[in-house]
C-alpha cells in the first residue's frame, strides 16, 4: 500500500468546513514561478503545473530504474499546491485576476534530497527534450496558520476567508501576509474532472499572536 500524504496527515490536508489554527513544519517542495491569470490556456500558470508533475512523476517512479533514492518508499504524488499574491495589496483581489504572482508547489517526500531533485532534472530533460530549468528545489517553513476546507467555486473564496480572519481574531491572532508569508491553497479536486460547486480547496493564512 502506497503512502498517502492526504490521509497520514489530515490536519494539514483534509481539514474541516470551519476555521482551525495549525502549525505547519518546514518541507521540501517542488516550486515554479509565474505571474499572470491562472485561467489562460496556455499561460504561466497552467505551464507551471505540467512542469511540477512531470519531476515529481520522475522522482516517484526513480526506483524502476538505475538512480536509487535513499529511504525510498512507495508513495502517492502529493496533491497541486499554490502560494498566491498580488504586489500592491495585503490578501488577494479575486477582480484582478491578470495581476497575480503565484509559486506553484508540490510537497517532495522528505527523503528526496536535492542532488535526487538534480538527478531528476537531468533525467526529465533528457527524457522529455524540455527545459526544466524553471523548476525549484524550495525548502518552506509555514509556521502557524489558520486554515479552512472552501468547497465550491475559486471565486467564492472570499466567504471562507473571511469566516478564517474572524476565527483567528477571536482566537487572539492577526494576520500575517508579507513578503515571506502568503495565501496558501491545496487543491483536492480536478476541476477538469468536478463540478465547480463541488471543488474542494484548503485556503491557509499565516497568522501571529496578538
Amino acid at each position: 500500500m502506497s503512502f498517502d500524504y492526504k490521509k497520514e496527515y489530515k490536519e494539514f490536508y483534509l481539514p474541516k468546513s470551519t476555521p482551525s489554527i495549525v502549525t505547519i513544519p518546514k518541507m521540501n517542495y517542488l516550486a515554479v514561478r509565474g505571474k499572470g491569470n491562472p485561467n489562460i490556456e496556455d499561460g504561466e500558470y497552467k505551464n507551471s503545473i505540467g512542469l511540477l508533475y512531470t519531476i515529481a512523476f520522475t522522482i516517484k517512479m526513480s526506483y524502476k530504474g538505475s538512480h536509487k533514492i535513499d529511504g525510498y518508499f512507495e508513495y502517492v504524488v502529493p496533491p497541486l499546491e499554490g502560494f498566491w499574491w498580488q504586489d500592491d495589496i495585503k490578501g488577494i483581489d479575486y477582480t484582478r485576476k491578470d495581476d497575480f504572482e503565484f509559486i506553484s508547489i508540490m510537497r517532495l517526500p522528505d527523503f528526496v534530497t536535492k542532488s535526487d531533485f538534480d538527478w531528476a532534472i537531468e533525467e526529465a530533460t533528457k527524457k522529455k527534450k524540455q527545459d526544466f530549468s524553471k523548476v525549484e528545489f524550495l525548502i518552506f517553513d509555514e509556521g502557524t496558520c489558520v486554515q479552512c476546507m472552501h468547497i465550491g467555486s475559486y471565486d467564492e473564496e472570499p466567504k471562507t476567508v473571511e469566516l478564517m480572519h474572524k476565527y483567528m481574531e477571536e482566537n487572539g491572532y492577526v494576520l500575517d501576509i508579507t513578503d515571506t508569508r502568503y495565501h496558501h491553497e491545496i487543491y483536492l479536486s480536478d476541476p477538469r474532472r468536478c463540478d465547480v460547486s463541488k471543488l474542494k480547496t484548503v485556503i491557509r493564512h499565516p497568522i501571529k499572536k496578538k
